[in-house]
């Protein structure tokens, strides 16, 4: 089984770094497969409503969201992880997750989503919240752990003295392992759940 990580900061070394990192052990431990994507330093410009996805089967941006698109198909779990600004997650996140999204037409139905946020202080949970979204409109089970999936510190280094935090990481990684597997074994035993034909409204009509 395999987890995609994908991080939101633009600092390679920093906080949210140390965040995925201490989920990525707790992977091993559980014979997960990780792969961390950096894209927070990346030129990624947001999702300008072309359309033209539906007709490539692609973005028509060929950057690091097409390259993630065929790692996620392939994993059996995803991690969106960003330092906090303003109460929000890293605007390159953010543009990344919504091309990413949008763009790819396969099934994420039961594919495990997690959201991993890191701040000084506050904007945790708004974030958090933001992040699941993501995962809530595609079918996706979203992971949780001991406490809203949070890690502190300001300085680059600082998130290590952050004991809870990394510790709710740990858990979330566990806890994210479980629910791969145990999905798995549903599928084989049971089958996904049937989808109906989608319907689609909007409020004018």
């Amino acid at each position: 089984m395999k987890v995609l990580m994908v991080n939101g900061s633009p600092r390679k070394n920093g906080n949210t770094s140390i965040a995925l990192a201490e989920m990525e052990k707790a992977f091993a431990q559980q014979g997960i497969e990780t792969e961390i994507m950096q894209i927070g330093g990346q030129d990624i410009r947001g999702c300008i409503a072309c359309g033209g996805c539906a007709q490539k089967g692609k973005c028509v941006f060929d950057d690091a969201v097409n390259e993630a698109a065929v790692k996620f198909e392939q994993a059996d779990g995803l991690v969106l992880a960003s330092p906090v600004y303003y109460g929000s997650a890293n605007a390159t996140l953010v543009a990344f997750a919504d091309r990413l999204f949008y763009s790819t037409g396969f099934d994420k139905t039961m594919k495990v989503g997690a959201s991993v946020v890191v701040a000084r202080r506050g904007g945790l949970s708004a974030t958090f919240d933001e992040l699941n979204k993501y995962f809530t409109i595609s079918g996706m089970p979203v992971a949780s752990s001991q406490y809203w999936n949070s890690v502190h510190g300001r300085l680059a280094g600082e998130a290590a003295q952050d004991g809870e935090g990394l510790q709710t990481m740990r858990t979330l990684a566990a806890n994210m392992a479980f629910l791969m597997k145990s999905i798995a074994l549903g599928r084989e035993k049971f089958g996904l759940p049937e989808q109906e034909e989608r319907v689609s409204t909007h409020f004018i009509r």
